[in-house]
C-alpha cells in the first residue's frame, strides 16, 4: 500500500499548511500507522501550547497555568501510547518556563 500524504489523505491535506513541519512530521507518521486518532491528540497538544503562549504574551498567567497542565497531561498520554513526543516536550518545555 502506498504510503499516505497530502495528496492522498483529507486530514494531512487539511493540517499540511496550518501546522509546523515537525508537527506535521509527527501527524504523518501516525496517520500511516493508522493512528489519525493520536493524530488529532497532537494536534491538540500543539493547540494547548500555542493558546499557552499567547496567554503568557497577554499576562494571563492563571489561563497559561490551566493550559500548561491539560498540555501535560496529552503529552503524558501520548507518551504512553508510544508516540514520539520530543518535539511536543521541548515546545512544553521552553513555553513552561515562562508561566509564572
Amino acid at each position: 500500500m502506498a504510503k499516505k500524504n497530502s495528496k492522498n489523505n483529507d486530514f494531512l491535506n487539511t493540517h499540511r499548511n496550518s501546522t509546523s513541519p515537525k508537527i506535521y512530521e509527527i501527524l504523518l507518521e501516525l496517520v500511516n500507522e493508522d493512528r489519525e486518532d493520536l493524530a488529532k491528540s497532537v494536534l491538540k497538544v500543539d493547540y494547548l501550547l500555542e493558546y499557552t503562549s499567547n496567554a503568557v504574551k497577554h499576562r494571563d498567567y492563571i489561563e497559561a497555568r490551566e493550559s500548561i497542565q491539560k498540555a501535560r497531561e496529552r503529552i503524558d498520554e501520548l507518551k504512553s501510547s508510544g508516540v514520539n513526543v520530543d518535539y511536543l516536550e521541548y515546545l512544553y518545555e521552553g513555553i513552561s518556563k515562562k508561566v509564572k
